[in-house]
């Protein structure tokens, strides 16, 4: 763009860090919230990607999940959890649950929080559940200490009703 401009070098940088004071402000609410949880993989360490490329797969590779539990309002952080990446996203809600402060209306998460003991965290924690069934995802059959449906399987009668884009 041939503009002239004038750009701090990375000493400059550091010193000028070392006395800025950043405060986030954290604006307290009483109302529920509504949290949306989901996962994302984080490289820890490896080779470089062009020596993978070049020489196939490194033994070295290893990733982290972050688990992460936001207010879909705010965008804020409510709730986080690392694990390694053989820990499924549905292991974890538990954990994230137990760090929200406020009282929690609703949690929204994908097929990866599809399991029984997702809607039964979330139903103890009065919650409502937004999740998602696989495409595989079958009604439980009722046994005989059960006297009402489960709330995953009201969810798949919707869903077979309606359709599952509605």
């Amino acid at each position: 763009m041939g503009i002239e401009l004038e750009v701090p070098d990375h000493s400059t940088l550091s010193r000028r860090l070392s006395k800025l004071s950043v405060k986030l402000p954290v604006v307290p609410k009483d109302e529920a919230v509504h949290v949306v949880v989901d996962s994302t993989g984080v490289k820890v360490y490896g080779e470089g990607e062009w020596k993978v490329r070049t020489h196939g797969v490194c033994k070295r590779h290893t990733w982290r999940k972050l688990h992460l539990g936001c207010d879909e309002e705010s965008g804020e952080i409510l709730g986080a959890v690392v694990t390694t990446n053989d820990v499924a996203d549905c292991e974890v809600l538990t954990d994230i649950l137990e760090q929200i402060e406020q009282p929690i209306e609703q949690v929204s998460g994908d097929g990866g929080y599809d399991t029984f003991d997702c809607y039964d965290t979330i139903s103890q924690s009065g919650a409502k559940a937004v999740i998602p069934p696989r495409s595989n995802a079958k009604i439980q059959q009722l046994t005989n200490s059960q006297t009402q449906p489960h709330n995953r399987d009201e969810n798949l009668r919707r869903v077979n009703q309606v359709g599952r884009k509605q």
